[in-house]
């Protein structure tokens, strides 16, 4: 899902780049090694992740594999090619248990696998390399992929009510706004400008719950035509009532100053990023039919 928005952002803005998928498997250093061999590389990105949390529970060592040793092994490539290596983190290295905005540096806590297993990545990467950017993100939704916006919207289409949870609270990503982020930072380091190394974070701007966030697609899905079933009714529920394999951090919103401050610019509001989601024409009516 992001890789996708990634190749696009690059594309659009003219800048040459390979991707890969798993035919180059990052649990393999020779073959990143190999795969690099041939190309002149002046920066890598890692969009590579076990991202199913709670299947992460028991497939602790595939999720361990993918979270910790490939990302290691991508900052021992990008240290040994002398280039910025950027990766992909998440809000769920944190507890929850914060009742304002997280900052780059609050204590690490996880609470399962998939954020012990993405923690330890970032500690890999920063031991491998010191030319890193590790850009943390969350709730994160686009085009490409299976994702909240087009789970609600396809739920809401074919059931009379829905419930969704209340009582977490963090802010919904659009992959428009992180691919931007990582742009920036790519085209800043190509263009010989300093960008300050180390942990960012990056999602869209507010402070929402996960039910809050289905009555605004609910709201903005009638308005694009793409929740046909008005009389559809969104209700609030605690996380208790679902339980899962893995725990969800209760409040996981980032502060993002940092990465506001540093590379000057303003990261968009998660209503104005829903509503540019709903209204491309990149947007997968498949996924809600």
């Amino acid at each position: 899902m992001l890789g996708n928005e990634v190749c696009r952002t690059l594309l659009k803005n003219k800048i040459d780049f390979v991707g890969t998928d798993s035919e180059v498997s990052i649990l393999d250093y020779s073959a990143l090694e190999s795969f690099a061999a041939d190309k002149t590389v002046s920066f890598i990105v890692n969009c590579a992740a076990y991202t199913a949390v709670d299947k992460a529970e028991s497939d602790v060592d595939f999720a361990r594999a993918l979270n910790a040793d490939g990302p290691k092994n991508i900052a021992r490539l990008a240290k040994k090619l002398g280039v910025p290596f950027l990766h992909i983190s998440t809000d769920y290295v944190f507890d929850g248990s914060s009742s304002s905005p997280i900052s780059e540096d609050a204590p690490i806590k996880p609470i399962g696998v998939y954020g012990e297993t993405k923690a330890e990545g970032e500690k890999a990467i920063a031991q491998e390399t010191g030319d890193y950017y590790i850009l943390r993100t969350a709730w994160l939704y686009g085009w490409s992929g299976k994702n909240f916006v087009y789970t609600m919207i396809r739920a809401m289409n074919t059931h009379e009510s829905v419930k969704v949870v209340n009582d977490q609270k963090g802010t919904p990503t659009n992959c428009v706004t992180l691919a931007s982020v990582i742009l920036n930072v790519i085209q800043k380091r190509l263009n010989g400008q300093s960008v300050p190394n180390g942990i960012y974070h990056v999602t869209d701007l507010g402070e929402i719950t996960w039910f809050d966030f289905a009555k605004e697609i609910f709201a903005q899905g009638v308005e694009s035509g793409y929740v046909t079933n008005k009389a559809c009714v969104v209700n609030p529920c605690a996380t208790s009532e679902y339980p899962t394999p893995a725990n969800r951090p209760a409040y996981s919103v980032l502060d993002k100053s940092k990465v506001q401050k540093t590379l000057g610019i303003t990261l968009p509001d998660w209503k104005d990023s829903l509503k540019v989601f709903l209204n491309s024409d990149l947007f997968d009516k498949g996924r809600v039919e």
